[in-house]
């Protein structure tokens, strides 16, 4: 097929990318900056998916669009992410209409259920909650309804629930770690019992192509979400250890109550506001739930509908990972 992978010079982009050349698709990508990363086959345009025109152009003559770009922080305003991934992906869904593009599969966040309490086990039949706590997840959740409503029988959707992905080049996950263990001291909200999912970069790309390969109308897949996980639930103080030690820091983790972050949070969040800071606040009520709270999945219906099964274990992945730190640790 011809594919085109929005956010295609992305950490999740890119992995999709080589992994489309390497199952013999055409990839074309539309991204706001070329990445020297993709191979020349990869055909890169430049765009952005706020802007219909540059969709359309970059639509025009695909088999299926990977939607994964978006706006992705823990911090910001509700315009700011709802032009990108709510508007954005209005004008990705309106282009596959228009160009007869018959296959949509959409990046979106296990974060969409996430209200403040613990999730464990959860399987696609939880609700989204009443209250998201930050706009990121907000915005993702409106985007996965469009997606979803979106299905028929000109055009398959589906939407993968990623989350916490990390591995080589991760841009967010292992550097907000190792920001926050600079002095060698790493707070997480919340008593250390909080257990998580995360996912290696290579099967979440692996999923994507699962979800292309199996999705087409009518078929279990389409219109519907599901969680993409390691399926290897893990106690979050843990895994931040592991991945920490990949880099070869040492370091010591110290627990803050969650009835003690939150009002520091809020805080935060409300000087942030009234003084215009730039960046993000060093805790939010969002993080500082999410830190405290359990969070892990049921992928049952992703192996059943979508044939996933995750090919890199855990351990292997951060001793990979480990590897390619082994000439220097990356800068907190």
């Amino acid at each position: 097929m011809k594919v085109l992978v929005t956010g295609g010079s992305g950490f999740l982009g890119t992995a999709i990318c080589h992994r489309l050349l390497a199952a013999g698709h055409q990839v074309r990508s539309l991204s706001r900056r070329p990445s020297p990363t993709l191979p020349a086959t990869v055909d890169q345009r430049p765009g952005d998916i706020t802007d219909p025109g540059a969709l359309d152009s970059a639509v025009q003559g695909c088999d299926a669009v990977v939607h994964t770009a978006a706006l992705a922080a823990i911090w910001g305003s509700r315009s700011a992410f709802h032009d990108t991934n709510v508007r954005g992906t209005d004008h990705v869904i309106a282009a596959c209409l228009r160009h007869h593009v018959p296959r949509l599969v959409h990046t979106s966040t296990a974060s969409v259920v996430f209200g403040a309490t613990d999730l464990t086990g959860a399987d696609e039949s939880t609700p989204y909650p009443a209250r998201h706590l930050a706009a990121y997840p907000w915005s993702k959740a409106l985007a996965e309804r469009a997606v979803l409503a979106a299905n028929c029988p000109a055009l398959a959707t589906v939407a993968l629930r990623v989350h916490l992905v990390w591995g080589p080049g991760d841009p967010h996950f292992l550097p907000r770690l190792l920001h926050s263990a600079r002095r060698g001291t790493l707070t997480l909200v919340g008593d250390g019992t909080s257990t998580v999912d995360t996912l290696h970069i290579d099967n979440a790309a692996r999923a994507h192509l699962d979800a292309l390969d199996r999705l087409t109308p009518g078929s279990p897949a389409a219109g519907n979400a599901y969680f993409i996980t390691q399926d290897e639930p893990v106690p979050l103080a843990d895994m931040a250890r592991a991945l920490l030690a990949t880099t070869g820091r040492p370091v010591r983790i110290r627990h803050l109550p969650l009835r003690t972050a939150m009002p520091i949070a809020s805080a935060a969040e409300q000087l942030w506001r009234l003084g215009r800071l730039r960046g993000a606040p060093p805790l939010t009520r969002f993080l500082a739930a999410e830190l405290a709270a359990s969070h892990w999945f049921d992928i049952t219906a992703a192996r059943r509908d979508l044939g996933y099964r995750p090919e890199v274990t855990t351990a292997a992945g951060l001793e990979h990972l480990a590897r390619t730190f082994a000439h220097g640790p990356p800068a907190a």
